[in-house]
């Protein structure tokens, strides 16, 4: 646990909970439901803490991963999460676990609902992904990988990221129709498992916005698309939303694979 007592990591984990606590204290009270500025506020709280340990331990923030990369995994990374809550929320469907919403569905593919969803795609979920994934991503995970393997950047900062989550997931609204301890349990292995997609494209595309379309991604094809078109049949959210066994099965599926493909940063023989 060396790598973690680093100072430039201890700063950047302080100031994160510093700045996090002050939010955490109105959600808990009022929930995030309803406060859209709470919301874009807490996601943003690792972003300026790791512009802030930038600055302060090395004078720049150019290290944070600001350049775009190739192109294909900034493809991978958006339509990832498509594939994977997509085959979810399907077989939910056609098990009847859940059911297609079709009046919902016919109003999304009007050209007034492809704009609105685009927009929201584009400013809403990209918005609030950025503020966590400078952190996260932009810094804690390339700090971390200067010591330690990518697995166990995967698994630490996984830690990190639920733990961050769970103060919202336990005392405020953060959460579906089914016990906290079940919901924060599903939330834990999802993040878990497709944390390892996240480093991993981060590592080996050594940009940012991997990440950030990866979280966008992920946001708007569950939180603005699937959830809204799934109707409740009983128990259905036992197995949809962040907080369903469905997810947390894809993601420990995602983090499999990912870890079967190997480091990313090993070099193909020449």
């Amino acid at each position: 646990m060396k790598t973690l007592t680093r100072k430039p990591i201890l700063m950047f984990l302080g100031i994160t909970l510093a700045l996090s606590a002050i939010l955490y204290i109105p959600i808990i009270g009022m929930g995030m439901g309803t406060q859209g500025l709470l919301t874009l506020g807490i996601m943003w709280c690792p972003g300026l803490a790791a512009i802030l340990t930038s600055l302060i331990c090395y004078k720049s923030i150019k290290g944070l991963g600001w350049h775009w990369g190739k192109t294909r995994w900034q493809l991978l990374s958006y339509f990832l999460p498509f594939g994977y809550a997509g085959i979810v929320y399907g077989l939910i469907w056609i098990s009847g676990l859940g059911q297609l919403d079709l009046m919902t569905l016919s109003s999304m593919v009007t050209v007034q609902g492809v704009i609105r969803l685009l927009v929201l795609a584009t400013l809403g979920t990209g918005i609030t992904a950025l503020g966590e994934e400078i952190g996260w991503r932009g810094f804690l995970v390339p700090e971390m990988a200067k010591d330690l393997d990518w697995i166990r950047v995967s698994l630490y900062s996984g830690v990190i990221w639920i733990l961050w989550h769970t103060p919202i997931i336990l005392f405020s609204d953060y959460h579906s129709n089914t016990p906290i301890w079940f919901g924060w349990l599903c939330f834990a292995t999802m993040v878990m498992g497709i944390n390892f997609a996240y480093t991993w494209l981060r590592l080996k595309s050594t940009s940012l916005w991997t990440a950030v379309l990866l979280h966008g991604g992920h946001n708007f094809i569950i939180q603005a698309m699937l959830d809204p078109l799934t109707l409740n049949t009983g128990k259905t959210f036992y197995f949809t939303t962040e907080f369903g066994i469905g997810l947390a099965i894809a993601g420990v599926i995602v983090g499999i694979i990912f870890w079967k493909i190997g480091d990313p940063l090993k070099k193909k023989p020449a």
